[in-house]
């Protein structure tokens, strides 16, 4: 399967629930799969417990992208770690993984932007990223034939690709051959609390001792630790996305700008986005933690289609129940899948943008086009971080449509914070308590 998961999907894992473990891992997606695999490896007994789908959401439905160029300082490291695990699980998995290092481009449409580009640089140098850029010329050459007004480019060869539908039940597998026990339709409804620590998890089908939780629920995961005390200030927008039958190959990797995103896809298609357009649901914790995304609301204003509810069930549905009895289904039994209908205007304006930039390709037809909700922090960089004032958790979210590329490197430092072993990264730029102590928000790169 190539496309984003469903409901409609047959279940993949269905291990039955031991009655205890070390760890818990709450969420299927590519954060929680690549935790479980490393915290496997190091002998500890680790559960995954996936209300719906290994990779349902947005695991499988992000552009495919396995990038170092542009990211923020704070994840750059983590990131250069990533893709060279990536290479290892490709030596391991092999071609399904869809892994090629064909390289991404950020093409500059303004000077203004390639300014930001070029001060991006010296971050790649400093980590030995072979990130550069590239004048007009050079964009031509690479795009014969274009109509586009690019000034430039900044081009990083080593960045990599790969399909996300296929990759994250890959590394589920490779993980369960290693000892980790993955169970689908398997929501967890709270935590266990005993003398103030974490003792385990109360899931759908029963109680699992633990002395550790991994949070890692994606757009969930607010609403979830909102319920056992603990907030952090995490919305979701909406991204929609098309992959169209096959063409002609023009590019072989990546790249986008202001107005649209390409990647190769392993079936001879491209996957085609919004280089920044997305859309935004009212709700309840939009409201209250409006103040502190006023700073990349004012950098993304333009871009940002404000709907005033979300569909019945999402995670800031103004109907959502924020408190249940954990002896009674839960909001995660509710929607098994966060499955959002594209908007079709955002894809209609991509297709009109792609054929103007090229031509002599001409308006793609698409195979299927879907929408999924990336759950973001008002900096734009996840929380990767213990629970102070609930001893055992630790909360992976927040990856703001970064998690793809980053997972395999943050599942291994997540494992190791897990277990106590040296982590290898400074992790202040994650830390929880960014959101409390009185630190000014420094917004990441966006994209």
């Amino acid at each position: 399967m190539t496309f984003p998961m469903t409901e409609a999907v047959p279940v993949r894992f269905a291990a039955p629930l031991p009655r205890a473990c070390d760890v818990v891992v709450i969420g299927g997606g590519v954060m929680g799969v690549m935790t479980a695999y490393h915290l496997a490896e190091r002998g500890l007994k680790v559960v995954v417990c996936e209300k719906g789908r290994v990779a349902g959401e947005q695991s499988s439905r992000n552009w495919g992208w396995i990038r170092q160029q542009c990211r923020d300082p704070g994840e750059l490291p983590i990131m250069v770690e990533s893709l060279a695990l990536w290479r290892q699980l490709a030596a391991e998995l092999g071609e399904g993984l869809g892994f090629r290092q064909t390289g991404v481009m950020y093409l500059a449409n303004t000077q203004k932007e390639y300014d930001i580009y070029a001060a991006w640089l010296p971050h790649a140098h400093d980590n030995g990223v072979d990130s550069r850029m590239l004048s007009r010329a050079e964009v031509d050459a690479a795009f014969p034939g274009h109509r586009a007004t690019w000034v430039g480019a900044i081009a990083t060869p080593s960045d990599a690709r790969a399909e996300p539908a296929v990759a994250v039940p890959l590394l589920a597998e490779a993980a369960v051959r290693r000892g980790a026990v993955i169970a689908e339709n398997c929501a967890v409804r709270g935590l266990d609390i005993a003398a103030g620590a974490v003792a385990g998890v109360v899931t759908e089908r029963g109680r699992i001792a633990c002395a550790q939780v991994v949070v890692a629920g994606g757009a969930w995961s607010s609403l979830f630790l909102a319920a056992q005390g603990v907030r952090i200030p995490q919305l979701a927008v909406l991204a929609s996305v098309a992959a169209t039958v096959p063409v002609t190959t023009f590019h072989d990797g990546a790249a986008t700008d202001s107005h649209f995103a390409f990647r190769r896809r392993a079936d001879g298609g491209y996957t085609l986005a919004p280089g920044s357009e997305h859309d935004f649901y009212l709700g309840r914790d939009a409201v209250r933690h409006s103040l502190a995304y006023l700073p990349v609301l004012l950098q993304d204003f333009r871009s940002t289609t404000f709907r005033m509810a979300a569909p019945r069930g999402f995670p800031d549905g103004w109907g959502t129940p924020r408190l249940w009895d954990m002896d009674r289904a839960s909001p995660f039994e509710a929607m098994r899948v966060l499955n959002p209908a594209p908007n079709a205007a955002t894809i209609r304006r991509i297709l009109d943008s792609f054929a103007a930039a090229f031509p002599g390709i001409g308006r793609p037809r698409v195979r299927v086009a879907w929408g999924g909700m990336i759950d973001t922090m008002p900096d734009v960089v996840p929380v990767i971080d213990r629970v102070a004032q609930v001893p055992g958790v630790v909360v992976a979210t927040g990856l703001s449509g970064h998690g793809f590329g980053i997972g395999p490197g943050l599942g291994r430092v997540v494992a190791d914070l897990v277990a106590g072993r040296s982590i290898g990264h400074d992790l202040h730029r994650f830390r929880l308590s960014r959101f409390r102590d009185g630190s000014v928000a420094t917004p990441g790169p966006s994209l």
